[in-house]
């Protein structure tokens, strides 16, 4: 487990003790896209000639439409099989779709955004805590575990588990409980403003919500952030608002 310097500073914030974390969009990408591994695994099956393009914007299209989402491997079926509408001449079969969902079980299937570990590295040695708050399945802790991010957190609270999704109160609450700290000293980083912000300031807790791809001038609204280098220079400055 990464330990904290001997000579660590001072918290960032007096008033912020633990910062909490969005998995997919925040700490993970798909590499290099939904598509592309959608499109690798399907040409085992037969389904060659697929464009990996065309299956992210309609993957994409669909996650938007997708409603009320329990993160079952049905309900990911379901989704796999209308990112291939269109796009093929025939739907993945089950067994298709296995090896799919199976797929992004797997570490290769992912990547880990350039400032995630820089970031996890100055909260930790600042003395903030550290969680994770995911909307996720059974996949995600040994995901987690092959890509050597959790033991950067004390506390990993996931859907699937809890039995709840974000923005649903009940699953940040159980991150509060778990790290024993007030709802209000917790910040809960993510890039969905329904589901993260939306979500974390229902309990008390603080919101910053992640705008990636964007520039500065774009995300310059009060509550946004472009990259996770600036959650440190966030806390400083409400620490010296406070001051």
């Amino acid at each position: 487990m990464p330990r904290m310097n001997e000579h660590s500073s001072k918290p960032v914030s007096r008033s912020i003790r633990a910062v909490t974390f969005d998995v997919g969009g925040t700490l993970l990408e798909p590499w290099p896209s939904v598509g592309h591994v959608y499109a690798r695994v399907a040409e085992q099956f037969g389904l060659r000639g697929v464009s990996a393009e065309g299956l992210t914007r309609r993957f994409g299209r669909a996650w938007r439409a997708r409603g009320g989402f329990d993160y079952s491997r049905a309900a990911w079926f379901t989704l796999i099989r209308e990112s291939f509408a269109g796009l093929s001449k025939q739907p993945p079969e089950e067994d298709c779709c296995t090896a799919i969902f199976e797929a992004f079980a797997q570490p290769d299937a992912w990547r880990v955004y350039d400032d995630v570990k820089p970031t996890l590295i100055r909260l930790r040695d600042s003395g903030v805590r550290l969680g994770l708050v995911s909307n996720w399945d059974e996949r995600l802790r040994p995901l987690l575990c092959a890509l050597k991010l959790d033991p950067w957190f004390e506390v990993i609270v996931i859907s699937h588990e809890v039995g709840r999704t974000k923005p649903d109160p009940v699953i940040f609450w159980q991150a509060a409980h778990a790290l024993s700290l007030p709802a209000e000293t917790i910040l809960h980083v993510g890039d969905s403003a329904r589901e993260d912000l939306g979500g974390a300031v229902q309990v008390g807790m603080k919101g910053l919500l992640l705008h990636r791809g964007l520039d500065g001038d774009d995300a310059a609204e009060p509550g946004s952030i472009v990259t996770l280098e600036e959650v440190t220079r966030v806390l400083s400055r409400r620490t010296a608002d406070a001051g």
